[in-house]
């Protein structure tokens, strides 16, 4: 099973734009690594959190017909902590999508309490890697989008509400 770190997602506009969540709780192993007295959520898995989000969006486009890999992180900066018990956003933008891969642009914000905060901006590179030109073999079936990742897509489309 894989680690999915967005619980759910709260917008989405197909080849265009996505927003997930992800609420920290204390319990969470990861959040004592670094400072055991002070629980943080790790920089890494904010970029993370924007990769999985950003990668249903691109995938999605395309019916999941091509395996979605993260190629490269252009940027990743970081203006504020998050701590245990806050709730992350992640919007993900598709500034380009072709046959080859796609490029995101995104903003990672705190949206628990009273306003949103900002916590970073960050743009990423994927590539389809059935497209790739190095003629590398890969797996036929879709290894990257398994069943607990498009069920995410397809549970925003059930959602009436999203309460936070």
């Amino acid at each position: 099973m894989r680690w999915m770190w967005i619980d759910k997602f709260t917008q989405f506009e197909s080849g265009k734009r996505a927003v997930a969540i992800k609420a920290n709780c204390l319990a969470e192993d990861h959040l004592h690594d670094l400072y055991p007295d002070y629980p943080i959520v790790p920089q890494s898995l904010l970029i993370e959190g924007m990769a999985q989000t950003a990668g249903l969006l691109v995938g999605e486009a395309n019916g999941y017909k091509e395996k979605v890999v993260l190629a490269k992180i252009g940027r990743a900066t970081f203006e504020r902590l998050v701590r245990a018990g806050q709730t992350v956003e992640f919007e993900a933008v598709v500034e380009q999508l072709n046959h080859i891969g796609a490029s995101i642009s995104g903003v990672i914000r705190i949206i628990s309490g009273p306003e949103k905060q900002q916590v970073g901006t960050i743009e990423l590179m994927f590539s389809h890697i059935d497209n790739n030109i190095s003629g590398t073999k890969f797996p036929a079936h879709n290894f990257v989008f398994t069943e607990h990742f498009t069920r995410m897509v397809s549970a925003f489309g059930e959602q009436t509400e999203v309460k936070i």
